[in-house]
C-alpha cells in the first residue's frame, strides 16, 4: 500500500516534467521522419526497378515483355520492401533505447540454427530466384525436367508446377531442378513421311506435293515458311517414302504434322496417286515346318 502511494506521485511528477515530454516529442518526431524516409526509399527503388525493366524491353534484342518480367519485377520490389522495413524497424527500436546490436546478434544465432534445419528450403528459394532471374523458363513454356514433361503452370521461389498433357500436375521443388529442356524458346520442326506405291510416277507425285506445300503458309499461321520436300527418304518393301520437313512455331509441330498428312493424303487421292495398302501374308498351319 505504501509502495503504491509512493509510486503514484512519482508517476505524476514524471509526466509533469517538461524534459520527459521533450524527449517523447523528439522520439516521436524521429519515428515519423524514419517512416517518411522509408516510404521515399521504397518508392524510389520501385521506380528504379520499373525503369530497368522498361529499358531492357526497349532493347532491339529483348523479347516482348511477359509474365517472367512481371514476376521478377514484383520479386525485386518485395525484397526491397522487406529490407527497408527491417532497417526501419531496427531504427525505431533504437529510438526507444533498445540495444539493437544485441538483438541482431541474438537473431543471427537463431537464424543460423533455423538455417541448419532448413537447408533444403533455402536451396529451393535460391534456385527459384535464379530460375526467374536467368530466364530459364516461364509460365506457359513447354519443358522437360527429368521424367516430367508438360506446360509450366506456375513458378514460385520454392516450387515449380508442371502440367502434363494428360492433366497431371507435377509440383517440383526448385532445388531438385538441375537440368531443364525448354521446347518453347526456338521454333520446332515437323517431320512428315509420305509413302507412295512403287508403280506410281515419283516425279509427278513430288511435283504435286511441292505445289501444295507452297500454299500451306496461307492456310496455317503456325508455319514459319513453306514446308520443304527433301525427297526420297527410304525404299520400303512395298513403298517409296518421301520426307517433308516444316518449320513451325514452338511446340506446334505435332498439330502441323497431322494437318500436312491429311492434306497430302487428300491431294494424292485427288490426283489418283496411290498409297500402298498394307499387305498381310498368311501361311497355312504347319507350313514351312521341317518334316
Amino acid at each position: 500500500m505504501n509502495l503504491t502511494a509512493v509510486n503514484i506521485p512519482k508517476l505524476f511528477q514524471t509526466f509533469q516534467n517538461e524534459e520527459t515530454w521533450l524527449r517523447f516529442g523528439a522520439g516521436l518526431l524521429k519515428i515519423i521522419v524514419i517512416l517518411i524516409i522509408a516510404k521515399i526509399l521504397i518508392k524510389i527503388g520501385e521506380m528504379a526497378i520499373h525503369n530497368i525493366f522498361k529499358i531492357r524491353n526497349l532493347s532491339p534484342l529483348a523479347k516482348p515483355p511477359g509474365r517472367r518480367e512481371e514476376t521478377l519485377s514484383k520479386l525485386l520490389q518485395n525484397i526491397l520492401s522487406y529490407v527497408v522495413y527491417f532497417i526501419t524497424f531496427m531504427m525505431i527500436l533504437s529510438v526507444f533505447g533498445i540495444n539493437v546490436q544485441a538483438l541482431i546478434a541474438g537473431a543471427g544465432i537463431v537464424g543460423l540454427a533455423v538455417g541448419f534445419g532448413a537447408q533444403n528450403l533455402v536451396k529451393d528459394v535460391i534456385s527459384g530466384f535464379f530460375i526467374i532471374f536467368e530466364d530459364q523458363f516461364s509460365v506457359g513454356d513447354h519443358i522437360r525436367v527429368g521424367q516430367f514433361e508438360g506446360n509450366v503452370e506456375a513458378i514460385g521461389l520454392r516450387t515449380t508446377k508442371i502440367k502434363s498433357w494428360t492433366g497431371e500436375l507435377h509440383i517440383l521443388p526448385n532445388g531438385s531442378i538441375t537440368q531443364v529442356t525448354n521446347f518453347s524458346l526456338n521454333n520446332s520442326i515437323a517431320v512428315v513421311d509420305i509413302a507412295i506405291a512403287y508403280g506410281e510416277d515419283i516425279g509427278r507425285a513430288e511435283k504435286v506435293i511441292e505445289d501444295s506445300l507452297q500454299k500451306m503458309p496461307d492456310q496455317y499461321e503456325d508455319l514459319i515458311k513453306a514446308p520443304e520436300l527433301l525427297g526420297i527418304q527410304t525404299l520400303g518393301p512395298t513403298e517409296v517414302v518421301l520426307r517433308i520437313v516444316a518449320e513451325t512455331r514452338p511446340t506446334k509441330q505435332s498439330g502441323i504434322a497431322r494437318a500436312i498428312r491429311k492434306d497430302i493424303k487428300l491431294l494424292l487421292d485427288e490426283h489418283g496417286i496411290k498409297v500402298p495398302p498394307p499387305q498381310l501374308v498368311m501361311y497355312p498351319e504347319g507350313a514351312g515346318k521341317p518334316k
